[in-house]
């Protein structure tokens, strides 16, 4: 039975109005979806939040402990370090991709020459894999880097960043931007050429110079799009593994190591409950950015 509304005519007489009735069909393409996303994610993330509760080593037998797993995951120093570093990169990798691919995406809208090819080589990175990547850089951060250094009397850069437990950090941040930056670009670009000629017209007219027009107008006009590449890029950024991975692997020492990263080596090492707390924290981490993310983003028509 379809529900109706009543809506009021010149005469002030109602009518019934019905209102649009979704298909069946719809429901049918939905439900292999749904299905799958449960069994693959929604039942599977049950099951180790109850785990996160027991003392199971992920095989054998195992006892029901409560809430100890979480009082030790935010006493434990290993812990709140990689939160520290993937909070830390994760921020530092946001700012950057941000700035490069916001200044990238005016030049490749403006009027210049071979626009379509630049931005064609600009996406490039972003269909190599990350693990490919990483040990590309891997090899460069570790033999060519050092040679220029050498070379050129920098003494920081006469030994491999990825050795320097100090500096590892900056080198993740750079592969990690030089991969992510292509993806932020292209919505950058969509949102740049959404922004009216006319506006820029009349501003030329006005006698406003390109600096000007950058700060008053593109900025402004470009801010819905701003809010969300850096939203959808920290929380990107949160879940850092395999780029991390092919670098350093998580060193020099713990130096390097990411949230994912401790709880992945938490599995293989026997602290399946344990570490399964930490991804429920991380899990709920996860949801407060989203969260930020729609309250944010709410009543912006970008995209």
């Amino acid at each position: 039975m379809s529900t109706t509304a009543r809506i009021v005519t010149r005469g002030g007489h109602s009518a019934p109005r019905s209102k649009r009735r979704v298909e069946p069909i719809y429901y049918l393409f939905l439900l292999p979806s749904l299905a799958l996303f449960t069994l693959a994610i929604t039942i599977p993330g049950i099951i180790g939040i109850f785990f996160s509760f027991t003392d199971s080593i992920g095989i054998g037998d195992w006892q029901f402990i409560g809430f100890i797993n979480y009082i030790a995951a935010f006493s434990d120093p290993a812990i709140l370090e990689s939160y520290l570093f993937t909070f830390g990169f994760s921020i530092a990798t946001v700012i950057l991709v941000n700035v490069i691919a916001f200044l990238l995406a005016v030049g490749l809208t403006s009027r210049i020459r071979m626009k379509t090819g630049l931005r064609a080589i600009f996406v490039i990175p972003m269909v190599v894999s990350g693990i490919i990547i990483a040990y590309v850089f891997n090899f460069l951060f570790s033999n060519s880097l050092p040679d220029v250094g050498a070379a050129l009397g920098i003494p920081f850069l006469s030994t491999s960043l990825l050795a320097n437990a100090d500096l590892a950090w900056i080198a993740i941040v750079i592969v990690t931007a030089w991969q992510a930056v292509p993806g932020t670009l292209l919505i950058y670009i969509a949102g740049l050429l959404a922004i009216p000629v006319d506006v820029y017209e009349a501003a030329d007219i006005d006698g406003a110079s390109k600096a000007q027009q950058l700060m008053r107008i593109t900025l402004p006009l470009a801010a819905g799009y701003v809010v969300i590449n850096v939203i959808l890029g920290f929380k990107n950024f949160l879940n850092a593994y395999d780029i991390i991975v092919g670098l350093t692997n998580g060193g020099p020492g713990t130096a390097t190591r990411s949230v994912a990263m401790t709880i992945i080596a938490g599995f293989n090492g026997g602290d399946y409950a344990y570490q399964m707390a930490n991804a429920t924290i991380f899990f709920i981490v996860a949801i407060l950015v989203a969260l930020l993310q729609l309250s944010v983003t709410r009543g912006r028509n970008a995209l």
